[in-house]
């Protein structure tokens, strides 16, 4: 049992720095899944899991100043959980949301308390000391994947009912508190988001897009591959012209008006 939590805790640590130093994005539950399947001895279930937990968490990135449920630890806890209990998917699919978000809230404290460790970079910036930045760098980003580690071995050797425990402990207001945010923050960060990228020329795209998926019920998937015609037409692609750069030229006064708009 100590060692599978050991090598479920380095699955998780392993999806911190894939993340931080140059991603293979195998810090997904697609990838981290079936590992955790591979170390409790059934792949094939964490393959399954690990499909359902990508789905489930898909849209989980961060845009503008939203912060999404902790992926990493929800993804490899629920897939570790499920399999250990026999349950399946729909064990995982329960738990994972509820893990990520609690995961979500311990990372923040700890993500409050890591800028005190920028006084060395800063320090070592003044001295022309360049192993004090690079050292910083590295402490930073070994303060997440120990804390990764951590909750994942902890959670699992505990076991799936101290932290099903622990998550009917906290109140059902707090809860209720965070699926509401979890809902209002997406559309925040989108809404920062295109805030610095919208322009005249760009709102009948949305509106277009809007259109597609609000009444004629085509899927993400069918507008982004529409999005991806109109710029081939659009740009001249098919005709072997280089991309239109002439656009930002073709008027001034058409992009003062963009930039007020």
């Amino acid at each position: 049992m100590l060692i599978k939590a050991i090598l479920i805790g380095l699955v998780s640590a392993w999806g911190v720095l894939d993340y931080n130093v140059g991603t293979l994005y195998t810090f997904r539950p697609l990838v981290l899944s079936v590992l955790v399947g591979a170390i409790l001895g059934d792949i094939q279930t964490g393959i399954t899991i690990g499909a359902s937990l990508e789905l489930l968490f898909m849209g989980a990135i961060s845009v503008g100043a939203y912060i999404p449920p902790d992926v990493n630890v929800g993804g490899v806890l629920a897939t570790a959980f499920a399999i250990q209990m026999g349950s399946g998917v729909e064990a995982a699919v329960t738990l994972a949301m509820p893990i990520a978000t609690l995961s979500l809230g311990l990372g923040n404290i700890i993500a409050a308390v890591i800028p005190v460790f920028l006084k060395i970079a800063d320090k070592g910036a003044e001295e022309g000391n360049y192993k004090k930045i690079v050292g910083t760098h590295w402490l930073m980003g070994m303060v997440g994947t120990i804390e990764k580690f951590t909750l994942s071995f902890a959670a699992f050797y505990l076991g799936a009912d101290k932290v099903q425990d622990l998550l009917g402990f906290i109140p059902q207001f707090i809860l209720d508190g965070m699926g509401v945010a979890a809902g209002i923050l997406p559309a925040m960060g989108f809404a920062m988001l295109l805030r610095m990228i919208v322009s005249k020329r760009l709102i009948p795209y949305f509106i277009l897009g809007f259109v597609l998926i609000a009444y004629a019920n085509i899927p993400v998937l069918g507008v982004a591959i529409i999005a991806v015609v109109i710029v081939m037409v659009k740009f001249g692609f098919l005709e072997g012209k280089q991309p239109v750069m002439a656009m930002a030229d073709s008027g001034n006064q058409e992009v003062d008006d963009d930039e007020d708009f």
